[in-house]
């Protein structure tokens, strides 16, 4: 079968699709024909390499993939033959903690992988299979920041910076769920528009209004509840600076820089609570697929591209020049 391989981190020539063997099914095991995977940031840091965090390498990279079971092992039921699929990226590692597939350990980049069913989803009939990609890490990561950790109430005033990507067009259909306002932060005006679509009730373009702390506060009067941040860097500070007394800050991740400049003097005089995620529980997955089957959650996608063509993909996504996912078709 052929499989993106990573032997060595670097640019996108170090993307390499390869033969490989096909997977081995195991007796309690399943083997999925993968139909499509999207890309997210983790799989740039991964190519590039992530300080503090050694990959393994050579290495399958992706983490998000759905597709179809083709073959059962020998104590697991016929059963799951045929179904649809959505595969939980969260894995244990041999050292007990929880890793992620494509980064810990070979990712969904093939045509074909072997896991274990408790590790499936099953996908109603009628699930698009790009869609479903784009759940597990971006959308997962989202449930939780808000949902899980965040704890978001109806009527709350919430800043989702970084709207335009995946994590923030999960932000932004997540909070409108609990009827809160939301404030989007993007970088132009095309994707504001975009933005305002998707259910944002006002758009800040960083472009035209780099000081976007100030229009929030003028919004806003005291601040709002809670601000989404996974993009660090120079935001990081301007952010603080949003928020009312008692808010909260929600953060997944550091796609502009994980060392930015602070303050913290608006966190002890505001008695604000900043909140990380690190992960999704395969809970929250299955609260995303039954919210998309309900037509309340709608995965936005870019553009779907051929598996061969990986490396445009994560062009696209280093250029920060797209809304919603990157997906691969296989």
């Amino acid at each position: 079968m052929k499989a993106v391989v990573l032997e060595k981190h670097g640019d996108l020539n170090s993307l390499l699709i390869k033969n490989i063997p096909d997977p081995i099914c195991k007796e309690n095991e399943v083997v999925v024909e993968i139909k499509a995977c999207s890309i997210n940031h983790l799989d740039i840091f991964v190519r590039k390499g992530m300080p503090g965090h050694p990959i393994n390498l050579p290495i399958i990279p992706g983490g998000d993939a759905s597709g179809k079971v083709i073959e059962v092992g020998s104590n697991i039921s016929t059963d799951w033959i045929g179904e649809k699929v959505l595969i939980d990226p969260n894995i244990k590692l041999p050292s007990g903690r929880i890793g992620i597939m494509g980064e810990d350990a070979d990712g969904v980049l093939c045509e074909k992988i072997s896991v274990d069913p408790s590790r499936l989803i099953k996908l109603h009939e009628n699930m698009d299979y790009y869609k479903a990609a784009c759940l597990p890490i971006a959308y997962g990561a989202a449930w939780r920041m808000l949902i899980t950790n965040g704890r978001i109430q109806p009527g709350e005033q919430i800043l989702v910076l970084g709207a335009s990507g995946g994590v923030g067009n999960a932000c932004v259909q997540i909070a409108r769920m609990f009827d809160c306002f939301v404030i989007a932060g993007t970088s132009s005006d095309e994707k504001a528009q975009k933005l305002m679509e998707l259910g944002a009730d006002v758009v800040i373009n960083y472009s035209t209004e780099p000081d976007f702390h100030r229009t929030v506060r003028s919004m806003t009067g005291d601040g709002v509840d809670v601000a989404v941040n996974y993009t660090g860097g120079d935001s990081w500070i301007k952010t603080l600076k949003c928020m009312k007394t008692n808010g909260r800050i929600l953060t997944c991740g550091a796609t502009a820089g994980f060392d930015p400049k602070t303050d913290i003097r608006f966190i002890w005089r505001k008695e604000l609570q900043i909140l990380g995620s690190n992960s999704w529980t395969k809970h929250d997955i299955e609260s995303l697929v039954i919210a998309v089957n309900d037509g309340i959650i709608n995965p936005i996608i870019h553009e779907i591209i051929p598996f061969q063509d990986i490396s445009r993909a994560h062009q696209i996504i280093e250029s920060r020049n797209f809304f919603g996912k990157i997906v691969i078709s296989f």
